[in-house]
């Protein structure tokens, strides 16, 4: 299958997968595949079939995976402390969440120019989670905004409005090698650089969000604590909600203390199947 078409159809699960979320909370309690390739219109041996290429579970799986309560089991039994992630190799130039991620970061001098100067590339692209804005420059990817929630136009707007100086350039065939690295369609281990354009700060909690292993969380204040700010847990939240590289840079990772999944700058929607089809794949590896 060439990488379009996968990449369409890529977006055509996730939007299924985000009717069926709709339906799920909708109900009273659990459906059955009946029920819920009824309500999706299909039939039940195609709705199982495509859950099982998106996910890799049945359907009754990932409905758990899909609840509310799914972050707190979460916190519960994947809660990853990331003192102890460093220590054993997922941060730096370390294998992260099933990619091999390089990144360099913009001087501060040159971030608060506002990214006069630079020229950044952007393009459209289908991902498992939606329509993905991305843009790059030539050193690597710097922003991934998901417009499945927020719409493209309120995509745009906000990764273009974080470097009102940079010149921007519709170029997606010079991103798309790197896209589809990021997205694992293809090239499954190759680098996929990162430049991080960001305020001190912001890198650090971005570095920190980098270390949480796929199908993990953490919570804000243990990412305050790994930055060396332990009190600082509301800028790290704003950090966190400053990241302009969703699904590389796992935001998405990172809940509130209670197990509440706390916000997600693209759409908590987009941050619950995000949650949800990590867990499941994670799962489905470990029984294969």
């Amino acid at each position: 299958m060439n990488a379009p078409v996968r990449e369409m159809e890529e977006s055509y699960h996730y939007q299924v997968m985000r009717r069926a979320l709709d339906v799920i909370d909708g109900a009273e309690g659990k459906l059955t595949l009946e029920a819920l390739a009824s309500e999706m219109r299909m039939s039940q041996a195609h709705f199982q079939r495509m859950f099982s290429q998106w996910v890799g579970v049945s359907p009754k799986r990932y409905q758990q995976y899909l609840t509310l309560g799914h972050a707190k089991a979460l916190l519960r039994e994947r809660f990853t402390t990331l003192e102890a992630a460093d220590e054993v190799g997922l941060s730096g130039s370390g294998r992260l969440h099933d990619l091999f991620l390089r990144w360099e970061a913009m001087s501060p001098g040159d971030y608060a120019k506002g990214g006069a100067g630079l020229e950044i590339r952007w393009g459209w692209f289908e991902s498992p989670f939606g329509p993905a804005l991305v843009m790059g420059t030539e050193k690597g990817l710097c922003g991934i905004a998901l417009a499945a929630e927020m719409g493209p136009e309120a995509a745009m707007d906000d990764l273009r409005g974080r470097w009102p100086g940079a010149a921007f350039v519709e170029d997606p065939m010079a991103l798309r090698p790197w896209v589809l690295s990021a997205f694992g369609a293809e090239g499954k281990g190759e680098e996929t650089p990162l430049y991080l354009i960001g305020a001190p700060f912001q890198i650090k909690v971005w570095e920190a969000l980098m270390q949480i292993p796929t199908g993990h969380v953490t919570t804000y204040s243990e990412i305050a604590r790994a930055v060396g700010s332990p009190r600082a847990v509301r800028a790290v939240g704003t950090a966190v909600g400053r990241n302009p590289v969703s699904w590389l840079i796992p935001c998405h990772r990172a809940i509130a203390k209670s197990g509440g999944l706390g916000g997600y700058h693209w759409g908590l929607p987009v941050k619950r199947v995000m949650l949800a089809w990590e867990a499941a794949r994670t799962e489905g590896r470990a029984a294969g």
